[in-house]
């Protein structure tokens, strides 16, 4: 009965097709939105989703945004195109994308080992490259994958780890896993670093560089690093099963000192447009993008299924894609460059899935 009631409520505040579409520019025709809508509304059922939002590009458009279920179950509060949720691992992309920006400008080096950037990252017995770290091939553990070890000290500052280079200190301890580039392991740990890198080497600080060359120029206002804070407005609050299988409230947790790895957060109007923006090559050159694409290969010429910060895969074509996870929100970014088509999805729910919300939004718009 409580499924039944859930999956009524989710339709009965769903917002209505006409809100659904972006200001200005192409729009999804009404019968392919009403498709989405239930398709997502049947989803989000399925898996007892509290709430979702998407965005779809077309063509290099964005052609519709909606928002689904609740942002706030306890306030009644609904799922809108500007509700705020954590981007969680999408922020990876960001970071690469900044770090390759830099290479541009032969500011970075791919093949530069990263302690000529961030010589306080104690030495390894190995070299460790920008290259490793962007591919997961760097050896250095994810959270629980192997042996974690900080450096304790005391700080002068409240919040000593608003700066990636003092963050490190969660982790740089640490032994590797394995010799870097010899084999793939996915590490949120590696991006901490690579956000170090990218302050030393743009000599600016690691957020403000996301701002003033990538969020700015795009017309991206609500990116924002996932900071403590009292109050925030349309903020999506985060939801967990308990060990009753009940849907719980997942409290608040800011995020901020993994930064480039998972700590930044938008609506979803602003995370359509970063795909968008991707998808229109609005941010790197032709031969950039080629390499961020480009499936890279381990020591021994093994392939793998990682580019330079985003999963790549050959279905239909070239897709590019990347998920996010955090205890309150989960997140799915899929592109396909040739048609310059994606779709982006964010939900308050650590448990649910956002690849099988993305693949049900493709299949109601024709199939990829």
């Amino acid at each position: 009965m409580r499924r039944t009631a859930l999956g009524l409520l989710f339709v009965l505040v769903v917002l209505s097709p006409a809100r659904g579409q972006p200001a200005g520019g192409k729009a999804l025709p009404a019968a392919k939105a009403k498709a989405v809508d239930a398709a997502v509304t049947a989803e989000m059922t399925k898996q007892q989703a509290v709430g979702v939002a998407i965005g779809i590009i077309q063509d290099g458009q964005v052609v519709y945004l909606k928002g689904y279920g609740l942002a706030d179950r306890e306030n009644k509060t609904p799922v809108t195109a500007d509700t705020v949720f954590n981007w969680a691992s999408n922020s990876k992309p960001l970071t690469a994308v900044a770090a390759l920006r830099l290479v541009e400008k032969k500011q970075l080096d791919l093949d530069a080992d990263v302690r000529k950037y961030v010589p306080d990252f104690p030495d390894k017995d190995a070299v460790i490259t920008i290259r490793h770290l962007l591919c997961h091939q760097s050896g250095i553990p994810h959270y629980s994958n192997g042996k974690v070890i900080p450096t304790k000290r005391t700080y002068t500052t409240d919040q000593p780890f608003l700066d990636p280079v003092n963050a490190l200190d969660r982790f740089n301890l640490s032994p590797l896993l394995f010799k870097p580039g010899e084999k793939v392991d996915y590490s949120s740990y590696a991006y901490l670093l690579l956000s170090a890198a990218v302050q030393k080497a743009g000599k600016e600080a690691f957020d403000k560089q996301l701002q003033e060359h990538i969020a700015k120029p795009l017309g991206i206002k609500t990116l924002q690093l996932d900071v403590e804070f009292k109050s925030q407005p349309h903020w999506a609050v985060g939801y967990v099963k308990d060990k009753a299988d009940k849907v719980v409230p997942a409290g608040e947790e800011a995020h901020y000192w993994i930064h480039g790895g998972g700590a930044y957060k938008s609506n979803v109007r602003d995370f359509a447009r970063w795909a968008q923006a991707l998808v229109n090559r609005e941010l790197v050159s032709k031969d950039t993008e080629k390499q961020m694409w480009t499936p890279q290969k381990t020591a021994d010429g093994k392939a793998t299924k990682w580019g330079l910060g985003f999963e790549v895969d050959d279905q239909n074509g070239l897709k590019v894609s990347h998920n996010g996870s955090h205890r309150e929100v989960v997140t799915r970014l899929v592109l396909y460059p040739r048609s310059r088509d994606g779709v982006v999805v964010m939900c308050n729910c650590q448990f649910a899935s956002p690849g099988a919300i993305s693949t049900a939004v493709f299949a109601a718009l024709g199939g990829k």
